[in-house]
């Protein structure tokens, strides 16, 4: 817990940086936040290790583990959208993605993530479980910076900065497509056979995590094939969030099925 502390403090003092900069400096982007997303994401994912090296598997198996390590990725998005050169920036879309990853943090501190460490059921030592859980976290952490775009888009009427934003979301769903497709619908499916015995049963967070996806591929061919630019693909990608994270929470909370330990 001291280091998961350690993380949320750096990713609070990257956000307060941000805001500086983004009212103070006139939209520039200041040059330590990303190191302190870096540094938090590394605290992170060294937080799941050593969960991992504890119990002999990887550590995703609860949600604790899961909200630390989502929140590590998107710490780690956030910082490769800072330090990449071919996208725009945009102040809103890296403070967004910040406080996403602080927000998923503080959810993990929270009394609804139990944090005792548990040896999981024999269904969950499986190799598949690391490439299942980590592709579709991965993927929706590109699917964050979409989110956060999107609304952005949604939020002004600025034509260059639309266009702008519009390039951010599509690139981010574009990355986090393909990922969360290994992740959820590949990955899971072999998964769920080797543990249960079936590709897939309609469990549902197998049921809400198709959903996601086919919100995120109308998404995609709006913006691909019928070449649309205006707020219908925003609005698209907006809902295919506010569906992943029902995937997660919602069903983890709402619904019982075979994903009810998680």
């Amino acid at each position: 817990m001291t280091l998961a502390t350690v993380a949320l403090l750096l990713l609070a003092a990257a956000a307060i940086l941000e805001v500086v900069f983004a009212f103070g400096k006139a939209g520039r982007a200041d040059p330590v936040s990303p190191w302190l997303l870096v540094s938090a994401a590394a605290i992170l994912f060294s937080v799941i290790a050593a969960r991992s090296f504890a119990i002999g598997i990887f550590a995703v198996t609860g949600t604790f583990e899961s909200l630390v390590f989502f929140s590590g990725t998107v710490a780690a998005v956030a910082a490769a959208y800072r330090f990449q050169r071919r996208l725009p920036f945009s102040p809103f879309v890296a403070f967004g993605a910040t406080v996403a990853s602080a927000v998923l943090l503080a959810v993990a501190s929270s009394p609804i993530a139990p944090r005792n460490l548990q040896v999981p059921v024999p269904a969950l030592r499986s190799g598949w479980l690391a490439l299942h859980v980590s592709f579709s976290f991965i993927g929706e952490s590109f699917f964050v910076v979409g989110f956060v775009a999107s609304a952005a888009f949604l939020a002004t009427k600025n034509g260059p900065k639309r266009e702008s934003l519009d390039r951010i979301a599509y690139t981010a769903v574009a990355v986090g497509y393909p990922i969360f497709t290994a992740g959820a619908l590949v990955f899971g499916p072999i998964w769920a056979e080797a543990a249960w015995g079936s590709w897939w049963s309609w469990d549902p967070k197998e049921t809400w995590a198709l959903v996601t996806w086919l919100v995120y591929t109308l998404y995609l061919h709006l913006r691909l094939v019928r070449k649309r630019h205006d707020a219908l693909p925003s609005a698209v990608a907006g809902l295919g969030f506010l569906c992943a994270l029902f995937t997660f929470f919602g069903v983890n909370f709402l619904l019982a099925g075979l994903h009810s330990y998680g």
